[in-house]
């Protein structure tokens, strides 16, 4: 098994399609739509399939959906396994209007898990063999779900010896902080709920995620902050890595595309700053690409080489 496992509970076929207008209860008349594989930990799969790694990536997948994405998933040549469960995978629709470069997002909820369901895949996780070294939980929590089920994931790594890393936000973040992860990675937005703060500064953002890591929740922060790039908080430093500059097609992707970045370097043996490079690299490289593509290799490593040389 790899040394990078993913897991995707609320994955989803996102259905792309294009149109000239969208338009209030007009017949619209759009273009042949495509599908790709959707879901936080599939996403970070994926882009560490780019970035030349390997990862294994498990989440649930039902009815016609679900086959449909293991179809998606089978055609990128990812190593992954799906969780069976009853109801439909979730089908995503993303609209691009034409005439005003602008894109329509639909997210549907996802399917209902049962008890059984998700105790089926937090001891598919606790009997992985050989155990992963990272242990990446990425993406929303579908319906059914407890808010507490991501505390369940990060103590099944512990069990294994592998390091977890959550991406998620809401209620699910809020139910896992103290499941002593080895990184989190919230975005502005999500740090200032957690501290019931606006953290107008960085000195104000430092000290907050250091309080996470002083109560045991953490043993970093990777805090996202989109066009400014990231900060990385550990108990003993701090260190804002700014993204470049670089033409904006997207920011769909960008997230997943720097945990992706950031994983696959932690496994390649790079510390833990210059793995944040390579992170905000791909972010910035996925910004790139346009509608919900992720970042290619390329960009990605010419990026990183631009970062070191102006650390």
């Amino acid at each position: 098994m790899p040394s990078i496992v993913t897991l995707t509970l609320n994955p989803a076929v996102d259905k792309n399609t294009r149109v000239d207008q969208v338009v209030a209860e007009d017949k619209l008349r759009c273009e042949a739509p495509s599908r790709e594989p959707g879901g936080g930990g599939l996403n970070v799969s994926r882009v560490i399939g780019r970035l030349g790694g390997q990862s294994t990536a498990f989440y649930t997948s039902g009815g016609l959906t679900g086959r449909i994405l293991q179809d998606l998933l089978d055609a990128e040549a990812l190593d992954h396994t799906p969780l069976p469960v009853d109801e439909w995978t979730r089908e995503n629709l993303i609209v691009y209007e034409t005439s005003t470069d602008r894109q329509f997002r639909f997210g549907m909820p996802g399917p209902t898990l049962t008890d059984g369901e998700i105790d089926a895949c937090l001891n598919t996780l606790r009997g992985l063999d050989p155990a992963p070294e990272y242990l990446v939980a990425s993406g929303s929590l579908p319906p059914g779900v407890p808010d507490d089920t991501y505390a369940a994931v990060a103590e099944a790594a512990h069990a294994l010896g592998a390091k977890p890393i959550l991406d998620t936000s809401g209620a699910a973040l809020r139910a896992a902080m103290d499941a002593d992860w080895y990184l989190l990675k919230p975005n502005l937005r999500e740090l200032q709920q957690l501290a019931g703060d606006d953290l107008a500064t960085e000195a104000e953002r430092i000290d907050a995620a250091r309080a996470f890591i002083d109560r045991g929740w953490c043993r970093g922060v990777v805090l996202s902050m989109g066009a400014s790039g990231a900060l990385l908080v550990t108990a003993d430093r701090a260190a804002h890595v700014r993204s470049p500059t670089v033409p904006i097609a997207s920011r769909v992707g960008a997230g997943d595309s720097m945990v992706g970045g950031l994983t696959v370097a932690l496994a390649r043996g790079q510390d833990l700053p210059d793995a944040v490079r390579f992170g905000v690299a791909a972010g910035a490289a996925a910004v790139m690409t346009p509608g919900t593509e992720l970042c290619h290799q390329d960009d990605t490593e010419r990026l990183f080489e631009q970062l070191r040389t102006e650390a």
